[in-house]
């Protein structure tokens, strides 16, 4: 069957966001079967193609942000859409409580120190929007300080596309209930339960809060350069199969090409 990924989970520039519109257990019709085993195998191996160009080309790079809730599968995706990348081109940077250095400069520091060089792909664990999301929440710096910080990322994120680095962002979207299961079924095993910490379960209480600082990130922050896709992710396998297209689809619209030769190889001779 065939969906487009990037025009069904896109979120439109410009235009209010509502998560409660957005079914976190939506496949778009897709089953878990065959079909669609095959069809994420094929993304997959398309990404490994693509990623292969980009790096031979060497003109510009590609930025993957996945945000979500707790549980709500980044690793995951890391682990099963990159499954095919060839490490040396592909890094992965994880954003978390910014360390003394860090903190010492600008917000956007550590974002800007972490963009890849032409020819690789970055992705980021977490993101520069934990400066609209957790610090909004627990209120870290005031509101007139945060709210500024919409404009500054999207201008950030344009001047990356005006000089050939395209910044893709999915929110991995679970419900409450979902992420409720995830944690148990970490506590239930053994080998998972290093994962768990208190200040996950200490997150569950500000839910409704962070839905309303992602809905404005999702709304503030897509456009045409640095779009967010809400990828359904209750179902793991659709997370995968969906964002392994959507990358795919964006490495092909980059229209690349290989370099020619350095060297004239019609004048190689074997001896």
């Amino acid at each position: 069957m065939a969906t487009d990924f990037s025009k069904e989970l896109m979120v439109t520039p410009g235009k209010k966001v509502k998560l409660a519109d957005w079914d976190p257990d939506s496949t778009l019709s897709w089953q878990k079967n065959h079909t669609m085993k095959a069809s994420l195998k094929r993304a997959v191996e398309r990404l490994d193609k693509l990623q292969y160009l980009l790096y031979a080309e060497h003109k510009r790079a590609l930025i993957i942000v996945l945000q979500g809730r707790d549980a709500a599968g980044k690793d995951g995706t890391i682990r099963h859409v990159m499954t095919g990348c060839n490490p040396q081109g592909c890094h992965v940077t994880s954003f978390k409580k910014p360390s003394a250095e860090e903190a010492s400069h600008d917000y956007l520091w550590r974002i800007h120190h972490a963009v890849p060089e032409y020819g690789d792909i970055g992705i980021y664990n977490r993101s520069v929007y934990e400066d609209v999301l957790v610090v909004r929440v627990h209120k870290l710096v005031p509101k007139e300080v945060w709210s500024r910080r919409y404009e500054q990322i999207n201008q950030f994120e344009e001047l990356l596309h005006a000089n050939r680095i395209k910044t893709i962002k999915f929110f991995l979207h679970i419900s409450k209930d979902e992420q409720r299961d995830r944690f148990q079924q970490r506590l239930d095993d053994p080998d998972r339960r290093w994962k768990i910490s208190q200040a996950d379960f200490d997150e569950r209480k500000s839910w409704d809060d962070y839905t309303s600082a992602y809905e404005d990130a999702l709304a503030k922050c897509s456009g045409p350069h640095a779009p967010w896709f809400i990828i359904p992710s209750n179902k793991k396998w659709f997370r995968d199969l969906a964002v392994s297209h959507i990358i795919a689809e964006t490495l092909e619209a980059m229209n690349m090409k290989f370099p020619p030769p350095s060297i004239d190889v019609k004048k190689l001779k074997w001896k």
